[in-house]
């Protein structure tokens, strides 16, 4: 798919089937999010696959209370969707342009695993789970020291369904001087 397609057609998917996407497709899309431009060539952002069934479930729950919400219909109890692969990017708070790093890997890994046929979608509650007592957790657990930022999650899997379909662009976004 040429790039103006990808662009144009990656979407965020909110459903997901049960089935694992090959480690090989995962590594793939983690790869896009390390060679992602960092500011100063800092790479502040690190990308943690979470494989631990129980870690994915205190995320899962950490999440649902950060949201405040009942479940809904189009994600039931599960704010990841179900999606079957979570990756959580977080990044180095000393260095200045860590959110910005962070960000750009997400970017990165939704556009790359729209390339590879998998459905992804940016959750953004990081920064507040990564502040409370489950954040400290995760990093005293990945043997990382100082302080660390979340930046967002990757829901990542194989969509049930048709992705959904574009919408309009809002008018007044591009200006000039």
């Amino acid at each position: 798919m040429d790039f103006d397609t990808l662009l144009a057609t990656r979407r965020s998917v909110r459903k997901y089937k049960s089935e694992v996407p090959p480690r090989e497709l995962v590594d793939k899309v983690v790869m896009a999010g390390l060679l992602a431009p960092t500011g100063r060539k800092m790479q502040s952002s690190v990308i943690v696959r979470v494989d631990d069934p129980a870690m994915k479930a205190a995320i899962t729950a950490e999440n649902a209370r950060i949201m405040g919400k009942p479940p809904s219909p189009d994600r039931g109890p599960d704010p990841f969707y179900a999606a079957p692969v979570m990756l959580l990017v977080i990044a180095d708070a000393s260095k200045s342009t860590a959110v910005y790093d962070g960000s750009l890997a997400l970017g990165n890994m939704m556009l790359k695993a729209h390339e590879l046929g998998l459905a992804s979608c940016w959750i953004h509650r990081a920064k507040e789970e990564m502040e409370g007592p489950l954040g400290k957790e995760i990093i005293k657990r990945l043997g990382l020291e100082g302080e660390w930022i979340g930046v967002g999650h990757l829901a990542l899997g194989y969509a049930d369904g048709p992705l959904p379909p574009p919408y309009p662009l809002r008018e007044g976004r591009y200006l000039s001087l």
